[in-house]
């Protein structure tokens, strides 16, 4: 969840193309729709328009979504196509592909089948690969630095990554591939030297290692000098080497994308909404490891809704991790438990807390032992004849 929720959007640079003229300043009222007008239907390249019919492609989606592919000169619909069925890609799928990812008759054939490789590379089949394309096509057709990719591909199997793991990669986390392969191999070994260096066993290293990477490969692209600022830091705060991997592992690494900034505003909110000393703030912590990485602002506005329900701040310090929640999944987790007679505001938040599963499970429980009947074992029975 935390990395769904942390995840940047980052721009995908497709392969390059030519700079569209740019537009005059004042447009004609009838460009503010997204229907091509006769004018502009006479400038797209009728040949490449023809043979995305030929594939069944819906050509309105294009001219809606990314019109200006269909005013290139050179495009090469029919040799991606053609690649896409050579991977067992059929009309249906490819048409689909071609929609969602109109640049991809732009790219180089010769790079779009080099990129083939690379993914099959990791792929146990050419189904898994075409499912891989169709759900994330702009990641595929993301045709540079390959000699990048295929060095950083290579690296992490070495390295002990599962290739499910690095399929993922490849699709959700490119840009970690387009590093230069010396940076990654000193951000691996930086991360070792920390791991060590906080009193970790050589022993458990790999495992630590590898975990945390299929966690978070954005940790990669950290700096070193980024890394040991907030490990310096957090020892300043208190925080022994012990309590430091703890952090680390329920972060999923993402502590290391923290400022010491930022986590100093964190800690100074928290200090002062919940009224307790350096010592009782780090337990929290402890509990809460999120606590270093919401900003004053997320914070306020998550104890002020649970303070709207009713709930204490005494009741949130035992159970700090309800602050993971937001406000509307607090309120609809609260109305569930009324509806079964439970007052949260006179209990534990325990049964508030956790994940989506979580809380099903413990919803459960409570309404099952709602429905059950109270039994008396030493109670006479009326049985009727």
């Amino acid at each position: 969840m935390l990395w769904k929720l942390l995840m940047r959007s980052q721009p995908c640079k497709l392969c390059s193309f030519r700079d569209m003229l740019s537009a005059p300043r004042y447009k004609p009222f009838l460009s503010c729709f997204p229907y091509t007008t006769d004018n502009q239907s006479n400038k797209e390249n009728q040949r490449t328009v023809e043979k995305l019919y030929k594939f069944s492609v819906d050509i309105r989606k294009i001219r809606r979504l990314k019109g200006w592919v269909l005013l290139e000169d050179e495009t090469y619909v029919e040799e991606i196509a053609n690649i896409l069925r050579q991977v067992g890609a059929n009309e249906t799928a490819v048409a689909n592909i071609l929609e969602r990812c109109p640049e991809a008759i732009v790219c180089n054939p010769t790079a779009v089948d080099t990129q083939r490789e690379l993914w099959q590379s990791v792929c146990k089949s050419k189904e898994e690969l075409v499912k891989l394309i169709e759900q994330f096509p702009e990641s595929f057709f993301t045709v540079k630095h390959q000699e990048n990719q295929k060095l950083n591909i290579q690296f992490f199997q070495e390295l002990g990554l599962k290739n499910v793991v690095i399929s993922r990669f490849l699709t959700t986390a490119s840009s970690v591939f387009h590093n230069p392969i010396e940076k990654n191999k000193e951000m691996i070994r930086i991360l070792q030297e920390s791991y060590l260096n906080l009193g970790g066993s050589e022993a458990n290293m790999k495992v630590w290692l590898l975990k945390l990477l299929s966690q978070n490969p954005f940790i990669l692209l950290n700096s070193p000098a980024a890394i040991k600022e907030t490990l310096e830091f957090l020892q300043e705060q208190g925080f022994t080497n012990f309590e430091i991997l703890q952090l680390l592992s329920k972060l999923k690494g993402f502590l290391f994308q923290l400022c010491p900034g930022s986590i100093q505003k964190s800690i100074s909110y928290s200090k002062k909404a919940f009224k307790c000393t350096a010592l009782d703030l780090k337990q929290l912590i402890l509990k809460c490891p999120a606590l270093l990485y919401y900003s004053g602002p997320v914070l306020e506005e998550r104890i002020q809704g649970l303070l709207k329900e009713g709930i204490s701040i005494t009741q949130i310090r035992e159970t700090p991790m309800v602050l993971e929640l937001t406000p509307q999944i607090v309120q609809y987790r609260i109305r569930k438990l009324n509806s079964l007679g439970y007052r949260i505001k006179d209990g534990h938040l325990a049964n508030l807390s956790g994940t989506k599963k979580e809380f099903e499970a413990n919803f459960g429980k409570i309404q099952a032992k709602k429905g059950r009947p109270l039994f008396n074992p030493v109670a006479p029975l009326n049985v009727e004849e």
